[in-house]
């Protein structure tokens, strides 16, 4: 009899203990969906009160600098654009770390002139690749956004077609669409809905999202509030010409596609062809590296391939 009312109470415990770290953890969620929607609406974080001396007082050293030359907002910028969950001064840890690897990497291989040109050199290059993950990120998901907006413009002119007010079918794309166009669109729909005006928030959608097509919507949407109108139809027309835009690029897209494949060519080509004769003939490179003149023909080369590379680039990249 014991054993029973025992393990009844300790059941009765675990499943009380269950419900309320269940009703602990909606709670937490609520609040932080509620921040999120806040930090959305005024555009900055919501900082701690022991940081608020720190935060007010003027950048110095390292951070000064990169708030005078507009670097900091820059970064900040493309990083919310790509979509990453990152701090300005996470990437520059990571780039910084990645510096520091490649510098330790080139004095102990020495593949240039010196050890600290190698060191410089691959430090330069280590460094840069968080960067460069982050503009890819940037590039693919604005990408994405381009090829989804259409749709979207179709969906609000269908949502107000059918009586539906310009917030209410933002909030229905911000549930409906695929990401990243829901979460612009949520963003959109937060800022307003907690007082910011419309004109507002969709001047924060083109920062954010730093298209032609976005620029073009916003500027629709603002026109048609001031002059009046027919918005699902604008919308709709829209849709259409950007649809037609879209298409126009991917016929470009095609037609230079084989510069681009000529230019990856002539590109890894050279890179190969090093790398192969590294493993066949292990002397052959290392002796025109240990010539003094050999070496300045070594990062002549690299030079011209990396201008060329970005010759080739500028030339088949065509806009629309």
């Amino acid at each position: 009899m014991t054993a029973v009312i025992f393990t009844f109470l300790l059941l009765f415990a675990l499943t009380t203990l269950v419900i309320s770290l269940g009703f602990k953890f909606l709670e937490t969620q609520r609040r932080k969906k509620v921040t999120e929607m806040l930090e959305v609406a005024t555009g900055r974080a919501a900082m701690p009160e022991t940081k608020v001396l720190i935060d007010s007082a003027p950048p110095a050293g390292f951070s000064r600098l990169l708030a005078g030359l507009n670097l900091g907002r820059r970064l900040e910028a493309q990083i919310q654009q790509a979509g990453l969950n990152w701090k300005l001064s996470a990437l520059l840890a990571q780039m910084a770390l990645a510096a520091a690897l490649g510098a330790f990497i080139g004095v102990m291989t020495r593949l240039l002139i010196s050890p600290w040109t190698s060191a410089l050199a691959l430090g330069a290059l280590l460094g840069l690749l968080p960067y460069l993950y982050v503009v890819r990120k940037r590039r693919r998901r604005l990408d994405s956004f381009e090829e989804q907006f259409p749709d979207a413009l179709d969906f609000l002119a269908r949502a107000m077609r059918a009586g539906h007010a310009f917030s209410i079918s933002l909030e229905m794309i911000s549930n409906e669409a695929p990401p990243p166009l829901n979460v612009e669109f949520r963003k959109v729909y937060n800022e307003q809905n907690l007082g910011l005006p419309i004109e507002t928030a969709l001047n924060n959608l083109a920062s954010r999202v730093p298209l032609l097509d976005v620029r073009f919507f916003v500027s629709s949407v603002l026109l048609q509030r001031e002059t009046g109108g027919n918005l699902s139809e604008i919308l709709t027309k829209l849709g259409r010409i950007i649809r037609e835009r879209f298409q126009l690029k991917g016929q470009v897209r095609a037609a230079s596609a084989h510069g681009r494949i000529t230019g990856a060519i002539l590109t890894i080509m050279p890179v190969m062809l090093a790398l192969g004769l590294l493993i066949v003939a292990p002397g052959y490179l290392q002796g025109m590296a240990a010539d003094e003149d050999g070496k300045y023909l070594i990062i002549g080369a690299i030079v011209g391939l990396a201008l060329g590379h970005f010759t080739i680039r500028r030339i088949i990249d065509i806009k629309v």
